[in-house]
């Protein structure tokens, strides 16, 4: 399916004012923001859910980065891989972690662990937890306030992912030195 990258200038009117507060917190607007401004409400609820995680939000920005670069790897999306492993280092993320998280691996870690292993539950069983996982993620030291976290990041990565998918924007050269190319 063809979508324009929209840009401030070229965006609906509603996008506009969005695109134009990425690119000045940020000093550009990724591609995928350009895609999903062809939508108001998808531009809107990706940027809102992610504002609000970054400010409310009961996990670091560390673990938000291993939660959405293991969504990613787990939806397969080249782009998001790559731009959440750029974001992944900027949180301080171990160089190892990100390179486990990006071939579908599981971090050494316990509570890093206890974390991937949960989101891809979550993915893989579509939100049915069984009890046991529950307890594992819980002796983790995570709350259930952790795991509707998680659940909002599954929704906005998912929502960036499928988008990547269905449009294929080009991969921003911010994020290029982190391509990933499936095996």
């Amino acid at each position: 399916m063809h979508s324009p990258v929209h840009t401030s200038d070229t965006a609906p009117d509603a996008s506009k004012p969005i695109l134009r507060h990425v690119r000045k917190a940020c000093g550009f607007a990724p591609n995928i923001l350009g895609v999903l401004a062809e939508s108001p409400p998808a531009l809107s609820a990706y940027v809102h859910i992610e504002q609000r995680l970054r400010s409310e939000g009961a996990l670091s920005t560390r673990e938000q980065q291993i939660v959405m670069l293991t969504v990613s790897a787990a939806n397969q999306c080249a782009y998001g891989i790559a731009a959440h492993s750029v974001s992944a280092e900027r949180a301080k993320v171990a160089p190892a972690v990100i390179t486990v998280l990006r071939e579908g691996g599981v971090p050494a870690d316990e509570r890093e662990s206890a974390l991937v292993r949960f989101t891809r539950t979550l993915i893989e069983h579509r939100g049915r937890i069984s009890e046991a996982d529950q307890r594992a993620f819980l002796a983790a030291g995570f709350v259930p306030r952790h795991g509707l976290d998680i659940l909002a990041i599954l929704a906005m990565q998912t929502l960036s992912n499928y988008a990547n998918h269905l449009i294929d924007p080009p991969l921003d050269e911010a994020f290029a030195a982190r391509r990933w190319r499936p095996r």
